[in-house]
């Protein structure tokens, strides 16, 4: 048994903002929470908040999970955006072939049972989207659901699984079926009506991926995919908050449309995140780095280079959303949508719960990372 009290003399327990706070943490565990400050073992010097969770992460330390799906190569993305506070996080594969996706569950799998700090299950972004709504997926990849991809979507051993699809190219009564296998279902890369999106909704696809972004508008006379997001008060939203993606005046009416905790951070990160990087391959393209934009040769968006810290930021700063706020759609919120209906051990710092933290500077920047009650 390992033991530790871990001092915060400013903490933020997911909740509510508390003066000087002593953590009792035993095996990654937080077991009890006082003001004895008389003993303890680590001093953090900065605010402690609960540590974040990115449910969308395509790459970082220039990697790119899709070129070489291993448990080394999970290992650095992971240990790049802890760097800037992740401590948990679905690596995020984007379409592919069948291949890829096998390699690539086998990855997480392995990485799981080897238990890599921060890895708790896989994204599949794709391949079952629309080819009009594709972004920068490869359309020669898009196809629907055989019984090769069931397999792969049916295993075990690889964590939470999200999968987003497009609900015009795939069928209520598959939506159905991958929601029995515990999989998060979310609607993106789509051009679908708002009754059809709402169609998904009823057979139980539960969020939406990168909110406004390769998705059929809300307009007066069809409300699209996006009307379906902003009126559903049950299903949750990532939204990428760089300044590319979405506007800043549409990522403030998302919020506000929202119910409160169904609006969640995510980077869409690709692999200069963490590094020098102006440029990477991607399928048969080249993605260039333009003062943090990432734009494919074939002129759309490439993902994103933000981290999970400057998405903090920006919330707060940007948006003007409370400090705390931002933290939570940071941690408790995506934990709450991935966890729903199961026991939540992370987005909080509270007796029970694992010690996932962050150790923020006064300018929200990160000092240091903490995943199961180890310094990263």
């Amino acid at each position: 048994m390992t033991q530790m009290r871990f001092y915060a003399p400013r903490f933020f327990d997911g909740q509510a903002f508390l003066g000087e706070q002593v953590l009792t943490i035993v095996d990654g565990t937080i077991t009890a929470i006082d003001q004895d400050t008389s003993k303890f073992d680590v001093v953090a010097k900065g605010l402690v908040v609960p540590g974040y969770i990115d449910l969308q992460v395509n790459g970082g330390g220039g990697v790119l999970f899709n070129d070489s799906p291993s448990v080394e190569n999970l290992k650095i993305i992971m240990s790049t955006h802890a760097k800037f506070g992740t401590t948990a996080m679905m690596p995020t594969l984007i379409t592919d072939t069948v291949e890829v996706m096998q390699q690539a569950a086998d990855a997480i799998a392995q990485a799981i049972d080897e238990a890599v700090p921060g890895i708790i299950g896989i994204h599949f972004e794709g391949p079952h989207l629309s080819v009009e709504k594709k972004g920068t997926h490869c359309a020669d990849y898009i196809r629907p659901i055989s019984a090769v991809e069931w397999q792969v979507l049916s295993r075990q051993d690889i964590g939470q699984v999200i999968v987003t699809l497009a609900p015009e190219t795939v069928s209520a009564e598959d939506i159905k079926r991958l929601v029995n296998l515990g999989i998060k279902v979310c609607l993106g890369h789509t051009n679908a009506d708002y009754q059809t999106a709402q169609q998904a909704i009823d057979a139980g696809a539960s969020g939406f991926t990168h909110l406004f972004n390769a998705m059929s508008p809300l307009q007066g006379r069809e409300p699209g995919v996006v009307g379906a997001a902003l009126l559903n008060n049950n299903t949750s939203c990532g939204l990428i908050v760089d300044g590319f993606h979405v506007d800043y005046a549409s990522c403030k009416l998302a919020i506000q449309a929202k119910p409160q905790g169904k609006i969640f951070l995510v980077t869409d990160a690709m692999p200069p995140v963490g590094t020098t990087q102006t440029e990477f391959a991607l399928y048969d393209r080249t993605v260039y780095v333009n003062n943090g934009k990432l734009t494919s040769t074939t002129g759309e968006l490439a993902g994103s280079s933000l981290d999970m810290a400057s998405a903090v930021r920006n919330t707060h700063k940007n948006l003007g959303i409370e400090l705390g706020e931002a933290v939570r759609m940071a941690s408790l919120y995506p934990a709450q949508y991935l966890y729903q209906n199961q026991a939540v051990i992370r987005g909080e710092l509270k007796p029970g719960m694992q010690a996932d933290m962050v150790v923020l500077n006064d300018d929200l920047s990160v000092k240091e990372t903490w995943i199961s009650g180890l310094k990263i």
